[in-house]
Order: structure tokens, then sequence, then C-alpha cells
């Protein structure tokens, strides 16, 4: 028996069996457990699983103005693989408006799986989007046509002003590095790009849901599956509520229009940004929907440089603006006293001349009030030189670093942290490094460096930094950050402190009372209102001076500081502080009456560039 051939071959034929069906099973759990794939294929042809959008949050300002909505717009899908049951190619393209040429390569645009991350012939994938109601009308008529073709409905941002561009941002299709980046985006999606739309963009997007429907074997749609119970709803984004004032916004960007400079208005006890405005800029409405790409690239093209946000990004000298910050300084080191009283000549002044005649000597008050260069520089330089030179000058750079951390201070010098404005430059403060570099460790001086007495050299800041500033002086000693999200004001963090001794900060507020009263800023004055403010012309070398002012108003317990730059526009009072009074005036007035003002400034044009408001 056991020599039986055939009995051994019944051994192998059960073993054979037994590998065979072992196989099998693992062949069945692998499809069925382990490899979704061919699950999917099945579920494909029964089930359509379609992404929900949500809503993107809506954007307020400070009085609860709606800036920001939402309008329906939508998007033609093709699911490939029913497309080979029959679909007029022809036709398809006359009723969206494109050529044989656009349709294939919209086509190999969906096929290219490193751009479309998310490509499956099973599933619904973008052709065109950003459709009006009436683009899609004729398609949903002959739908018959075009197997395989679905109609979305998705939303696009829409404005109730046409202010503020700089700061709301704009949304438009996402990046290859978007989709690399983030795994909640696929191909055709929105993003914030910059502004608010980009800093929030996470809180403001919200979170997708899936629509699962039911087809039948030739692919039409039967309803919902299992009446929606794998449905996931979609949750809409957060709303943003701003501390921007667009009122306000309004009334600067008018003020600006024609112009190339910036205003930045700030609640000083807050740090809330009530205006923030960069001329030449643009309606935030033409950055939406199909003409996006052109516009965005027109605005790219043009010399005035409207995507740069000046308030924030350009740096200039303060000039005399910069004298409130000396004074401050200069009495806190012990350079001088509130009496300290120096000569002046007038324009006849060295080394630094005076732009006018006023009475001489002249102590703190009388110096802020008529703007007095050579006050300044003496302050200046008995402060630095207070305790001598020292062995290779080690005493004086060591009074030039005290005086540097006390300007920095004020919040120049250096980006703000802790903020939502995402796009800034430092400004600069020089270093004790640079003039090291620049003379030699031993080779510089008071005299040597002495443009910084009043703003000048090189010393450079930034639109909102100088509001900062402003801000600063009025809560005489400390600034909070600012900021445009109004979530973010009561953060302690925020808050800074000068560390030096408030009576000071009192005799620059009222010399700043008197620019305005008696001074260089007479003129724009509103006696009601008790402005302080400071107007300064900064020198240009590449053309005629930039007119700039910083102030706050009221006196006592202010509620609004304002920084103004126009760009080659000569005197800062003669235009800088005109924007600054009437930007104040609407504000706390919540009016202007005076018109003849407002419409002499806002009819001005010192520039070829435009503004976009069309």
């Amino acid at each position: 028996m056991t020599n039986d051939p055939f009995y051994r071959r019944n051994y192998i034929i059960r073993g054979t069996v037994i590998l065979i069906v072992l196989l099998f099973i693992v062949r069945l759990f692998w499809l069925q457990v382990i490899d979704q794939s061919q699950k999917e294929k099945a579920d494909n042809n029964a089930l359509l699983r379609q992404v929900v959008y949500p809503s993107r949050g809506l954007v307020y300002d400070r009085n609860g103005e709606l800036l920001v909505f939402n309008q329906p717009i939508y998007e033609v899908t093709l699911i490939l693989r029913e497309m080979k049951q029959g679909f007029d190619t022809v036709a398809f393209c006359r009723c969206l408006n494109i050529d044989s040429t656009e349709f294939a390569e919209r086509m190999a645009q969906i096929k290219d799986k490193r751009r479309n991350r998310g490509f499956s012939t099973y599933t619904p994938q973008i052709f065109m989007s950003q459709l009006s109601k009436q683009d899609v009308a004729s398609l949903r008529e002959t739908s018959y046509k075009y197997s395989g073709m679905g109609i979305r409905k998705r939303t696009l941002r829409g404005y109730n002003y046409p202010y503020a561009a700089h700061i709301l941002g704009s949304v438009g299709e996402v990046s290859q590095s978007d989709l690399d980046r983030d795994s909640y985006y696929q191909a055709g999606d929105y993003a914030g790009r910059d502004g608010m739309e980009r800093t929030y963009e996470q809180r403001l997007r919200g979170e997708k849901g899936v629509e699962v429907i039911m087809r039948d074997s030739r692919g039409r749609i039967q309803g919902s599956y299992h009446d929606g119970e794998e449905d996931v709803e979609a949750i809409a984004g957060k709303d943003l509520h701003l501390t921007l004032d667009i009122r306000l916004q309004a009334v600067a960007e008018q003020l600006l229009n024609g112009k190339v400079g910036s205003a930045v208005a700030i609640e000083p006890s807050t740090g809330e940004i009530l205006a923030l405005a960069s001329s030449p800029t643009w309606n935030p409405e033409i950055l939406v929907g199909k003409q996006r790409s052109e516009q965005y690239s027109r605005l790219l093209a043009d010399e005035g440089k409207p995507l740069l946000n000046r308030a924030t990004q350009a740096m200039y000298p303060p000039g005399s603006t910069f004298k409130t910050i000396q004074s401050v300084v200069c009495l806190q080191e012990g350079g001088i006293t509130p009496n300290t009283m120096y000569p002046c000549s007038g324009p006849g002044s060295t080394p630094i001349k005076c732009t006018h005649h006023h009475g001489s000597p002249v102590a703190l008050l009388g110096a802020i009030e008529q703007s007095c260069n050579p006050y300044f520089w003496c302050a200046f330089r008995d402060m630095l030189q207070k305790e001598g030179y020292g062995n290779d000058n080690e005493v004086f750079r060591k009074r030039y670093n005290l005086w540097r951390e006390d300007v920095m201070k004020f919040g120049l010098g250096a980006k703000f942290d802790h903020t939502d404005i995402s796009e800034q430059s430092t400004g600069t403060i020089p270093s004790e490094k640079l003039f090291n570099r620049t003379y030699g460790q031993k080779g510089w001086k008071a005299i040597t460096i002495r443009s910084l007495s009043i703003g000048q050299g090189e010393i450079l800041a930034t639109p909102l930094q100088l509001a900062n500033q402003a801000a600063t002086l009025a809560n005489r000693g400390y600034y909070i950050t600012p900021h445009i999200n109004r979530e973010l004001t009561d953060d302690p963090q925020l808050r800074h402190e000068t560390g030096m001794k408030a009576e000071w900060f009192e005799l620059t507020a009222e010399g700043m009372h008197r620019v305005m009263t008696n001074g260089t800023g007479r003129w724009n004055n509103i006696d009601s209102l008790q402005m302080c403010g400071k107007t300064g012309t900064a020198q240009n070398p590449h053309g005629k001076d930039h007119a700039i002012f910083i102030g706050f108003a009221p006196m006592d317990n202010p509620k609004i500081a304002v920084a103004v730059i126009v760009e080659n526009a000569g005197f800062g009072a003669t235009w800088a502080a005109p924007v600054a009074s009437l930007m104040m005036e609407q504000y706390l007035t919540d009016t202007i009456k005076r018109k003849p003002l407002f419409n002499k400034i806002a009819n001005a044009h010192f520039t070829t560039a435009h503004d976009t408001k069309q």
C-alpha cells in the first residue's frame, strides 16, 4: 500500500488544492481588507462622493459693518471614465466659449498627477471654475449631451466697500506649494493669498464636507445614499472682526488719492489699527473671479507699485517727527533738563542750520514748537558726550548704545512681534557696529552722526512704526503692539513699557500741542479736539522731499494716534498734516466739516500712479 504510486499522488493533489485555496483566501483578504482600491472602484461605480465646500468666514469692521461676504459661483467637473459613454465635445466647448485647443490643454492639466494630486478617472475633476450662473445656464439645458459632467456650486469673495485692499487681501487658486504643504487642499481649491485672508486662512476656510450620492448601472443619479447617513456636513469658516473703522479708512484713501504715500491710525490705549492706507491702491473687487490673474499681472507691472504696502513695508527718514523721541530720551538720560537753553541763529546756524528764524535762545517746549534743528543737535551732542569719550571712544560708544536702546523702546528699528501684520519692514536705528565699520572704532563722534539728532541720516522707519511712536507718546510711555484682529487686544504680552518718566512725556505732549496752536501745524488745528502733532520734512535724494506728520488727539486721554507720509510733496505742514488732521476730525466727530480743505487735499495729484477703483 505504501508503495502504491497513486497513494502518493493523492497527497500531492490534496496539497495542491489546499495551496490554491489558501492563495485565493490570501488574495481575497488582500483585495477586500488590505487593498481598498478595488473596493473604491466598485463603490465609485455605484456611489459618487462629492466635496461640499464650506462658506468662508465673513469679515466685519470694528463697528459691525460687513466688509467681505460670499457670492455664489459655479465650477464644471468631469468624470473621465464616464465621458467614454458619449460626450459632445464640440457643443461643450461652444457653451463654455472655448476652442478645442483649450479643451485639450485643460484635459492634460487634469491628468497631470503631479499637479493634480487627487486625480482619478472615477471621481469628479475640476474642468473650469469661477463661472457665473449665466455661464452654466446653457450647460444645464443640454446636460444630456455631456456624460460625466457635473456642475458644482462654490463661493467667491464680494466686497461692500472699494477700500482696504492691502489689509483685507484676496483669495485665489492654491499653488503647488500649498498642495504640498497642506493635505486639506486639492487642485482647484481657493485659499487666502495675502492680507488678512492669508493670515487667518485656517480660521476663515472652515472644514469641507462630503455628500455621498447613489448611481445606477448607467451612472444616473438616484439620490442620497442611505438617506444621507454617510454624508459629512461642511463647517463654515469663523467670522473675523477687525479693528478697522471702514469710514476712517475711506477718508484716508480718498485723501491719498493721486499721491504716493500712506496713513496709519491707531487707538493708543489698545493698539488697535483704525486705518491703514497705502497709495496707490486698488478696489479689492478686481482680484475676484476669472479676471484675477489678468488684473494681478497689471498691478504687478504698474510703475506706482500698488501691491507694495507702503504703510508697513516702505521705510523713510522720520525727519523732524523724530524730535519728539529725542526730547524724551535726552531728558531721561540727563543730556538736558526742561529748562536747558541753546542759541539758534536760524539758517545761519552751524553745524546744522535751522529752517527758519525764531526767538533765541530756546528751551525744550519752544524747540518742539518751532522745530529748532540746532536745539536738538545740541541736546543729542550733550547727551552722548555727558561722560566724555574715554579710552578708544568706549565711554562715548556706551552712551550711544544707551541712546539707541531707548529709541528702540518706541517700537523703531525692528519688526513688531505677536501681531497679525505679516508684511513688515524693520526700519533702521543704526548700530555701533555700523559706525565702527564705516569710521573705525575711534573715528566717530557726535559731530560725525549729527544728522541722527533730527531724524535724518541712517535712521529709517515705516509709517506703522511712526504711528506707534505717536501712540507711545500719547500713552505717556507705553504702547500696545499694533494689530488688526480685535481678539488680540487683551493679550498681555502685547504691552511694552519704555521705562521712562511720565513727566518727560507730559512735557513733549505739551510741546506737540503748541505745534498745533502756535507752530507749524496751526493751520490744521481744531481747538476743540486738543490736537497734538509734529510736522516733518524728510530729505529725499531721489527727488522732492517727503511730507511727514505724526500726532494724536485729544491731548488728555487720547483716542487716536496718526502718522502720514506723502512722498515728494514737500513740507509736512502743507500736505501730511492736513491729511492727519482730517482723519482725526472724522474719527472723533464722525464727520468732516472742513469740506474745502478735504476737497483740496483729495483732488491734489503728485503722481501719475492711480488708484484702481473702477
